[in-house]
């Protein structure tokens, strides 16, 4: 298989931009309204979760003559909240979304089915919800180890870096796999596959990840990553054929 002529953070970035573009197309709007509101509740419910527990660390730890140093506390708090809570909430929400993104990756091939050269079939509701567990449970097996790095001394100063590149990492899994599922590939064939063009999957999933962490964009960003892994893995199949 070909996959170095793709393994390319240019032709990641095409992919990303086109998805945005696309999701405004009038045959795949309808697949967009159930994740976005799903989106929106959820991100809501964290932010109102967070700013609760926060001030209530704040009001519980923090003794009264320091509380003059809120100004600095919020940030930090909020900061680490958003670490665990981001990925979390992120992927709580990709696992509601997870049979309508199975459906647009799809619908996504039939608009440019032409174009690409190929039509797959979507895969029945529950093999879409188990492979969305197993590859939840994958990524938790990662993510508590690197959480651990942030408590000790010194390692603690990279753990932020190995963060992200394991952020960007579990993105790419996660949007690449409802293409690939709609292909016919398991969980295990979809590691071996994305491990063999790292460079362009860390490039797409850390520029979703980026568009994630932005108000308003990430109700939409998504989808548009959903449309974006499903022409990045057409152009895979397609120069495979070719």
């Amino acid at each position: 298989m070909l996959i170095n002529q793709v393994n390319n953070p240019i032709i990641a970035f095409n992919c990303l931009l086109t998805g945005l573009k696309l999701i405004t197309h009038k045959q795949l709007r309808g697949f967009l309204v159930v994740p976005i509101v799903i989106n929106i509740i959820l991100y809501s419910s964290a932010f109102v979760l967070g700013y609760h527990y926060i001030n209530q660390l704040i009001q519980r730890f923090i003794p009264d003559w320091l509380m003059w140093l809120d100004w600095l506390l919020w940030p930090l708090f909020f900061l680490g909240f958003m670490v665990v809570g981001f990925f979390s909430f992120t992927l709580l929400a990709n696992l509601f979304a997870a049979p309508f993104y199975g459906r647009l990756a799809a619908k996504t091939l039939l608009v440019v089915g032409e174009e690409c050269g190929q039509i797959r079939v979507e895969p029945p509701l529950v093999k879409t919800i188990l492979a969305e567990c197993k590859r939840i449970i994958y990524l938790v097996k990662l993510a508590l180890p690197l959480l651990l790095l942030f408590l000790i001394p010194g390692i603690n100063l990279l753990a932020p870096v190995l963060w992200l590149v394991f952020g960007a990492w579990a993105i790419a899994l996660e949007y690449f796999a409802y293409p690939l599922e709609n292909a016919g590939l398991l969980f295990a064939e979809q590691k071996s596959m994305i491990k063999t063009m790292r460079l362009g999957a860390l490039s797409f999933g850390g520029l979703a990840m980026a568009g994630l962490s932005l108000p308003v964009l990430n109700l939409v960003i998504a989808p548009a990553a959903v449309i974006g892994a499903t022409l990045y893995t057409a152009r895979i199949n397609h120069i495979d054929n070719g």
